[in-house]
């Protein structure tokens, strides 16, 4: 029977993903057969599996540092945020329709545990060690009869949980104290210890905290993790979305800040390159000393185009692609950039149809049905803002609605200086974004790079150094007497 730790916090983004990693990570080094898991996520941020199903990309980075493939099972639920207090419902995988917060939060749920509890049962059979991480904080009185990510989960496995905070937003042991103080007597006792994380400073200063608050709780404080810069690990949500610009590069990619923009991982690997100076841009005026602008996916592609031309991003962006400038579009973004988007059932918004920014020739319509599949593909001997590039190999996946035409089976559309693709996970391709930032260089008179990155082997390095970390600072001994091993 598999052996259980669960990750709980005061509040979202204390570091319940990151722990949850650098665990896997652990106690793979150890030789155990480790598994991630969530029981429902809310993001926009999602990967496809290799059999076609949806979940969420924080048990990606996770079941990648356990070096085991990433399985829906990890990631039953996941919650999509549409627009308007509602949800598009994915349940193992498939969606299953949207939902307002109401009808899910007081109606579906506790069904939805069902698959909770059937994945559960089949990632404990398989694996030695399950990690869990929880969602934001077990103790919201408003959301706690229904919840399923929480103290539910602890409780159907007797899992002991490690209650987290984070002390560089402050109030963390206020945080704590309080956390436990609305807890139920018998979720008080799940309990086992208390992390404090992203800690800066001298550790000893500290010493006199972590003394009051095992006196307070009763609870012993397993480790205070220093906050960890340029971690390079996939984060789950948009909440650290502000923190992730690159600087003092001599190229400027400004992706645009899309009301529902989804699956900013995409952007990542280009935001580690050194000549580049990535960011998100809120207002229109930042795209005019912009290198390359993209426009990324979109979890609500009608109404983020409404928004585009409702702020003077869509004037901007067709003027900047007139003026020579490349423009790129992944996923929902490529839908933007065509003639035209069909939605005669109005699954999107209550527009039937809207005129896109008319620099690609493609239409698309929307239906119901959602296209999820991971892709490996070649486009060689494409012409992209003046200059050739050939790419052999590329791997992603793609997630979307809608049927677009003109596509004659190509996975890259290019006319001049404008590409499209349905592609996630295009730039992690590390010839590929080489490439394509070269144009970029030449267009500066700038002399271009040879590709000195892996992206893969980066990845793994990442995980190695976050666990070392994690382990140097966390009582592992502990932690593993609290799980009964």
């Amino acid at each position: 029977m598999a052996k259980y730790i669960m990750f709980q916090g005061t509040s979202s983004h204390v570091g319940k993903s990151i722990l949850t990693t650098a665990l896997c990570r652990i106690f793979f080094q150890q030789g155990f057969r480790v598994a991630p898991f969530k029981a429902q996520n809310m993001a926009l941020n999602s990967f496809v599996t290799a059999d076609g199903l949806e979940m969420g990309r924080a048990q990606v980075a996770q079941a990648e540092a356990a070096n085991i493939p990433p399985a829906v099972e990890m990631n039953p639920v996941l919650l999509k945020p549409t627009g308007n207090s509602s949800s598009q419902v994915i349940i193992n995988g498939k969606a299953v329709g949207v939902m307002s917060a109401a009808e899910y939060h007081q109606g579906y749920s506790l069904k939805a545990f069902d698959a909770v509890k059937d994945a559960l049962k089949k990632i404990s059979s398989e694996f030695e060690i399950v990690v869990i991480e929880g969602a934001g904080s077990p103790a919201e009185v408003n959301l706690k009869a229904n919840d399923i990510v929480n103290m539910r989960v602890a409780k159907f496995l007797n899992a002991p949980v490690i209650l987290v905070a984070d002390i560089d937003r402050g109030g963390s042991l206020a945080a704590i104290v309080g956390t436990l103080e609305l807890l139920e007597p018998d979720e008080r006792e799940l309990v086992k210890g208390l992390v404090i994380n992203k800690f800066r400073g001298d550790v000893k200063l500290f010493l006199p905290a972590v003394e009051f608050l095992e006196h307070k709780t009763g609870k012993p404080v397993l480790g205070v993790v220093p906050y960890i810069e340029q971690l390079g690990i996939d984060d789950e949500d948009s909440v650290s979305l502000d923190e992730k610009i690159s600087g003092g590069g001599e190229i400027s990619v400004a992706v645009v800040r899309l009301n529902k923009l989804s699956n900013f991982t995409d952007f990542e690997s280009l935001a580690g390159e050194p000549d580049v100076n990535l960011f998100y841009a809120k207002n229109p005026d930042e795209l005019d000393n912009a290198d390359l602008i993209i426009l990324p996916g979109s979890k609500n592609t009608s109404e983020d185009l409404i928004f585009l031309r409702e702020n003077n991003f869509a004037e901007k962006i067709c003027d900047a692609a007139k003026n020579g400038t490349p423009v790129i579009g992944i996923c929902g973004g490529f839908q933007m950039l065509g003639e035209k988007i069909f939605d005669p059932e109005k699954t999107e918004s209550n527009h039937s149809e809207l005129d896109g920014l008319k620099l690609l020739p493609i239409e698309t319509t929307f239906n119901r049905e959602k296209f999820t599949k991971q892709v490996t593909f070649s486009a060689p001997d494409f012409e992209f803002a003046g200059e050739k590039i050939s790419a052999e190999n590329l791997e992603g996946y793609e997630i979307h609605s809608g049927v677009t035409t003109n596509l004659g089976g190509k996975k890259i559309i290019v006319s001049k200086n404008i590409l499209g693709t349905y592609v996630h996970g295009i730039f992690d391709n590390d010839n590929f974004r080489r490439q394509i930032l070269n144009v970029i260089r030449r267009r500066k008179n700038l002399p271009p790079l040879e590709v000195t990155r892996n992206l893969k082997a980066e990845k793994q390095k990442n995980y190695e150094r976050l666990a070392k970390i994690v382990r140097e600072n966390l009582d592992m001994e502990l932690l593993e007497k609290i799980m009964g091993r």
